[in-house]
C-alpha cells in the first residue's frame, strides 16, 4: 500500500507496508518484526475462486486508479495514458485511447462519457466509441477519480476544491471548496454520484453533499475530528468511497472514526466507531466492513456499529479496498493475492494469485465476481463460486 502525504506546494510521501503508524517523515530507522507482513496460513476452503479473464489495459497503477463498472462493461485507465472499455463478461476490449499524456487518475464514466486526469490538472472526456470529446483545465493536480453522471463530470482537486465540468462541452458549471489541512493524504478515495447528488469526503474528516446540476451544497456531516499536536497526527482524511445502503450513508477517515448517518432523517449521525483505515469501507445490507492500518479486518452491525468479528490473520499485508460478494468479502494484498473471507465470521474461505505486484486499486464486486486492477496495467475479473 503506498500513502503518499501532501502539502498543498510541498510534497513528501512514505511507502508503508503493512499499516505502520505514520510518526514520522521518514522510515523506521531499523527493521520491526511487529510490522512483518504475516505469513500465509492454511485453511479448510470454503469457496472456489480463479481467474475468469484477464486483459492488458495499459502501464501501471496506483491509489487513483479503479475499474468503473456500467452495465456489462468496464472502463479502466492506467498512468502511462491509456483509457481501455473491456466488456465484463469475456474481457474483450471493446476500444482502446490514449490520453496522449500521463495520467494521475481514472476513470470516471457512465457509460456514454468516460474521464480522466493527468498531473497538472487536465481533464480529458471521451465518448463511447473511444474518441477524445474535450479537455479542461481543474484548478490543481487531481488524484482522485472523477465522477460522471447528471450531466457532469467532477473532479476534486488537492487544492481542496470540487469543480463540475459540463459533460458535453467540459465548460466549468460551478466549484465548491472548503479549508484544508496542512497534510492531507494521497491514498484510495472515490466520490459517487446517486440521484443527482453528489457526495464526497473531504480531507478533514467531513462528507458533503452538493446538488449536481446547481452547486448548492445540501448538506455536510462530521464523520472524524483532528485531534493531535503535530499536522502528521492530526490528518483526518475521509478515505475510500460514500457507501449508501438504503437510507443509511457511512464513510471511514484516517485516524478518525467509522460513522453511519441517517439521509432519512436529514443526515443525523446514527452511530459512530472509532477506527483508522487507509483504504475505505464496504457494505452489505447487514454489516459494514474495513480493514484498520494493521490490516486487521473487521467487521461492524450496521444498525448500531457493534463490533461483530475481526480477523488477524492477513496482519500487515496492506490489505486493498474490500469488496463484498455473495460468497464472502474480498480484499487484495501486497503480494498480489485476492483472498475471501466468510462474512458471517471472518474465517479464511479461499485466495487466489493475480500476480502484478501489490494490489493498491480498491477491489471492485460485479455480478460476474471481482474485478482487480492490478499493479502492472492488467484488468482481472475472478470468479468465484
Amino acid at each position: 500500500m503506498q500513502i503518499s502525504i501532501t502539502r498543498r506546494v510541498l510534497c513528501s510521501s512514505m511507502m508503508v507496508l503493512g499499516a505502520a503508524v505514520l510518526a514520522g517523515c521518514s522510515m523506521f530507522s531499523s527493521p520491526n518484526p511487529r510490522f512483518d507482513p504475516a505469513p500465509l496460513t492454511e485453511y479448510a476452503p470454503g469457496v472456489s475462486a480463479s481467474v475468469s479473464w484477464s486483459a492488458n489495459i495499459g502501464s501501471g497503477g496506483g491509489s487513483g486508479f479503479a475499474p468503473q463498472v456500467v452495465g456489462e462493461s468496464v472502463y479502466a485507465a492506467t498512468p502511462n495514458g491509456s483509457v481501455t472499455k473491456v466488456d465484463l463478461a469475456t474481457g474483450a476490449i471493446r476500444w482502446q485511447a490514449s490520453a496522449g499524456t500521463a495520467l494521475s487518475a481514472g476513470v470516471g464514466s457512465d457509460g456514454q462519457i468516460t474521464a480522466v486526469a493527468a498531473p497538472d490538472g487536465t481533464v480529458i472526456a471521451f465518448d463511447d466509441q473511444g474518441a477524445e470529446k474535450w479537455r479542461a483545465k481543474a484548478s490543481s493536480e487531481v488524484n482522485i477519480p472523477p465522477a460522471v453522471g447528471s450531466g457532469v463530470v467532477v473532479v476534486r482537486s488537492s487544492d481542496y476544491r470540487i469543480q463540475a465540468l459540463d459533460a458535453n462541452t467540459g465548460e466549468v458549471l460551478w466549484n465548491v471548496q472548503r479549508p484544508g489541512p496542512a497534510l492531507a493524504l494521497k491514498t484510495n478515495m472515490r466520490m459517487i454520484l446517486i440521484e443527482g447528488l453528489l457526495i464526497s469526503g473531504l480531507p478533514n474528516g467531513k462528507f458533503i453533499a452538493i446538488d449536481a446540476r446547481s452547486g448548492s451544497v445540501q448538506w455536510e456531516g462530521t464523520i472524524s475530528v483532528s485531534k493531535g499536536a503535530t499536522d502528521l497526527e492530526r490528518i483526518s482524511d475521509v478515505v475510500g468511497q460514500p457507501q449508501t445502503q438504503g437510507a443509511l450513508l457511512c464513510g471511514v477517515s484516517y485516524q478518525g472514526r467509522m460513522a453511519c448517518f441517517d439521509v432519512s432523517q436529514g443526515g443525523r449521525l446514527l452511530w459512530q466507531q472509532p477506527f483508522s483505515s487507509t483504504t475505505g469501507m464496504t457494505t452489505d445490507s447487514q454489516q459494514a466492513y474495513a480493514s484498520n492500518q494493521r490490516s486487521v479486518v473487521y467487521a461492524f452491525a450496521l444498525g448500531d456499529g457493534h463490533e461483530l468479528w475481526k480477523q488477524d490473520a492477513l496482519r500487515n499485508r496492506a490489505l486493498s479496498g474490500p469488496a463484498v460478494v455473495p460468497q464472502g468479502l474480498a480484499v487484495g494484498d501486497l503480494e498480489g493475492y485476492v483472498h475471501f473471507l466468510s462474512r458471517t465470521d471472518g474465517h479464511l474461505l479461499g485466495r487466489v494469485q493475480v500476480g502484478g505486484g501489490a494490489i493498491v486499486s480498491p477491489l471492485t464486486a460485479t455480478t460476474r465476481g471481482v474485478l482487480v486492477q492490478t499493479g502492472n496495467g492488467s484488468l482481472v475479473l475472478i470468479g468465484v463460486n
